[in-house]
């Protein structure tokens, strides 16, 4: 294992260590959420409902399935022998070719196993997906718990099919990130004008006129090493391109991006207008529920359903650097969140 692996896994422990501490009562203050996920035991048997929560999870920010937590009330009691050693002789790649046959992107995922206070226990730790949707492929396991077409997404405690908003937010950030990536490479090829600029990637290593500039994907140019005339040695397993001519270093141009919408387009509501929108449309709904339905499913700050209005570069700066927003920061609300507390208080 390499180095950057045991870390993973080093890391991946020491978060389900804080996760299983429990407090003087013996019982675990963590919730299962839209991150987490507990079970008692490892059962082989059920991995196609393990595999429905690692869809779920990739669709949403990613979680962890943790093995050895009893339900009620929630201890960190330990896996059995048995569980145990069925979680230790899963094979790694039949896993992942499992969830490449059902899934319709990659699922990426590492596993832990470890003892504490001499229990065993063990987890799965689900990151969030490249490309989104996650849409199941096939029909798999008891009573077929996964279903061909089926999109599964991380609702607060729980992993069920994903409702129209969410599946909504999913495809507008898709296109949002596609239109991006078009408009980065487009405004590459302005730096030298259309004319006198020959995008290059790695299918494509040629250029067609000696006298054009290029213009040289980022990744791909932190990956091009020059050899000094004189000193390249062949070798069969070496790719070369000889440049006929001079490279010259030019200054770095700062991107254009587009001007981001005005956050009141995209998130009109206060978290007092929302609560009002929402408490209007189901009756019972307090502010304290609707407060209380936010933080246990994760609402604010998820771009799906919420942004921070920061109110100088100061704060902005800070959860750039830090990721922590102080308490006076404002949280903006989209449609999205209502339609999903909405949902949520009438189940």
């Amino acid at each position: 294992m390499s180095e950057n692996a045991n870390t993973s896994v080093s890391n991946l422990q020491n978060a389900v260590e804080e996760i299983i501490t429990p407090t003087a009562n013996g019982r675990l203050t963590r919730r299962e959420s839209r991150t987490l996920e507990f079970k008692e035991q490892f059962n082989f048997a059920a991995l196609a409902d393990y595999f429905r929560d690692f869809a779920a999870f990739a669709n949403n920010v990613g979680g962890l399935l943790v093995f050895g937590v009893t339900d009620s009330p929630r201890t960190p009691a330990g896996l059995s022998q048995k569980s145990l050693n069925s979680f230790e002789t899963l094979d790694a790649e039949k896993i992942t070719g499992f969830l490449n046959d059902c899934f319709s992107c990659e699922i990426a995922w590492e596993a832990v196993c470890f003892q504490k206070d001499a229990k065993s226990f063990a987890a799965f730790s689900v990151e969030i997906a490249n490309e989104k949707p996650v849409i199941c492929t096939k029909d798999e396991g008891k009573d077929q718990v996964l279903k061909n077409g089926a999109i599964y997404y991380r609702y607060g405690g729980r992993t069920q099919v994903v409702r129209a908003p969410e599946l909504q937010a999913i495809i507008n950030s898709r296109i949002e990130q596609t239109n991006a990536a078009w408009i980065e490479h487009v405004q590459q090829v302005g730096v030298a004008g259309p004319n006198k600029a020959v995008l290059l990637n790695e299918a494509e290593l040629a250029a067609t006129d000696a006298g054009s500039r290029f213009v040289v994907d980022r990744d791909l140019a932190a990956r091009i090493k020059f050899v000094k005339e004189g000193h390249f040695k062949e070798n069969a397993s070496a790719q070369a391109m000889r440049l006929i001519g001079e490279v010259t270093p030019v200054e770095a141009v700062e991107i254009e991006r587009l001007v981001e919408e005005n956050l009141f387009e995209k998130y009109p509501y206060t978290a007092r207008v929302l609560a009002s929108e929402v408490a209007g449309r189901v009756p019972g709904a307090t502010q304290n529920k609707i407060w209380k339905a936010i933080a246990d499913n994760g609402l604010k700050g998820d771009q799906a359903y919420s942004v921070y209005n920061f109110l100088n570069p100061a704060q902005r700066k800070r959860f750039n650097e830090t990721g922590q927003v102080s308490s006076t920061v404002p949280v903006l609300y989209n449609d999205t969140a209502i339609d999903f507390l909405v949902t949520h208080f009438s189940e």
